[in-house]
């Protein structure tokens, strides 16, 4: 069976000289990995649009269960994630994000439109890259079946408080009165609205936020944690980013 299908590359491996192992985040078929012969030869018409952060179209070949691409042609790189290690390194954390809870075998038109809208917005400078990182980690968690309840406190119903709790191992918001356990983490309003726009709002009205540098960073630290508890993986490629900063 062959099929084309617009992809992003998220993960590439080289194999011997001139082969690349390609995993793709696609639209109609999730996430799926591919061979790609001859991708690394310099006269190969299949290289730069299996690169690591390519947004391509490809036809690919389906034999049982492997998949050989055959035909690659890029609709945009991302170069500018290179030119900076700090976005280069958050635009491959967004990679593994979609290559661990990504859909296998099952399409995501929204998981793949987030991914490219952050890809986006963090190479070509047009958001914090803070705030483009809470707002990916969390929708992702949304995208994923791991939302979390903002809309009141999970105990007794308060819904304006100016400082709640946010409960990570699962995903609910607490007030004074009711926080318990060790796991709770203190927001104040600012962070709380953020992240129920993140949660609620219409794709289109994502990223149509600001917050102030000292809340941003509580969020993205907020966010970061929850979707590593929720999905119980350690994310290489954020430590090193972390690393750098």
């Amino acid at each position: 069976m062959k099929f084309t299908t617009d992809a992003l590359v998220i993960k590439e491996m080289n194999i011997g000289d001139n082969d690349r192992l390609v995993t793709l985040l696609s639209k109609e078929y999730g996430v799926i990995k591919a061979f790609a012969a001859g991708a690394k030869s310099i006269k190969s018409k299949k290289g730069s649009a299996t690169g690591l952060l390519s947004y391509s179209n490809f036809l690919i070949e389906k034999k049982s269960d492997t998949y050989k691409i055959r035909e690659a042609t890029p609709n945009k790189i991302f170069f500018g994630a290179g030119d900076d290690i700090e976005i280069l390194s958050l635009a491959q954390y967004f990679c593994e994000l979609s290559a661990v809870l990504g859909p296998y075998g099952d399409g995501s038109e929204e998981f793949l439109r987030l991914i490219l809208n952050s890809l986006h917005f963090l190479t070509e400078n047009k958001k914090n890259p803070t705030v483009i990182k809470a707002i990916t980690e969390l929708r992702i968690a949304v995208i994923s079946g791991y939302a979390p309840s903002l809309l009141a406190c999970d105990s007794c119903g308060k819904t304006d408080e100016n400082i709640m709790y946010f409960k990570l191992t699962d995903g609910v918001i607490l007030c004074d009165n009711c926080k318990s356990g060790d796991m709770c983490r203190k927001i104040n309003r600012t962070v709380l609205d953020a992240m129920r726009h993140i949660v609620y709002s219409k794709f289109e009205n994502l990223y149509s936020f600001e917050i102030p540098q000292n809340q941003a960073n509580i969020l993205s630290e907020v966010t970061e944690k929850y979707i590593c508890i929720q999905s119980e993986h350690h994310f290489k490629t954020l430590e090193f980013y972390k690393s750098i900063l």
